[in-house]
């Protein structure tokens, strides 16, 4: 294969991985009837003038699976984390503790439950798109390598391994979706 005509895999791969993990942050947010830190990480507060999350104003823990704890570290931001805790959306009412905030996470029910499996399909659809868009990139570069004078052998090459890619990342998009779909559900 000529150099001046290099497809560059690594590149398309890393754009993918950054889908994935965009994919699982999504899917880190959806609640599951289980507490976890990272369900606090879109929740920003106004502390100090400017708006932070909530893991940089308190310690987030999760001392059982249907518990989440925030110690807040200044006693005069408790009330602007409770506020927006419950402004979030998240559908927690949060309960004070002096300064450690207690998040009860409630029981879900199965419409919810369909629901939020219906939003994580949603989340992985967003994904297998980005996921095909990089790859058409992919096939734009190799067709643009053609017209520069690469062989119809080297085209076809590169049009497979492409392919290949792709259709390993869909398969991961698949497999994770399932995987938090059963997560979901599981009561």
């Amino acid at each position: 294969m000529s150099d001046d005509l290099e497809i560059d895999l690594d590149d398309l791969k890393r754009r993918m991985d950054g889908a994935m993990s965009a994919l699982r942050t999504e899917f880190a947010s959806l609640r599951t009837g289980r507490g976890s830190a990272s369900m606090l990480d879109p929740v920003m507060v106004e502390a100090y003038g400017q708006m932070t999350p909530v893991n940089q104003v308190g310690t987030v823990n999760v001392p059982e699976p249907r518990m989440v704890t925030i110690n807040v570290w200044d006693k005069s931001m408790v009330g602007k984390v409770e506020k927006a805790i419950r402004e979030s959306g998240l559908g927690i009412n949060p309960q004070l503790n002096g300064t450690i905030i207690m998040l009860p996470i409630p029981e879900l029910n199965e419409e919810r439950r369909r629901e939020l499996t219906r939003v994580a399909a949603q989340y992985a659809e967003h994904a297998r798109v980005a996921v095909r868009n990089l790859r058409r990139d992919g096939m734009d570069q190799v067709k643009k390598a053609k017209a520069a004078g690469m062989s119809e052998d080297e085209q076809k090459l590169w049009s497979e391994e492409i392919q290949e890619l792709t259709d390993k990342y869909i398969g991961l998009v698949d497999q994770t979706l399932e995987a938090k779909q059963a997560e979901i559900m599981q009561v």
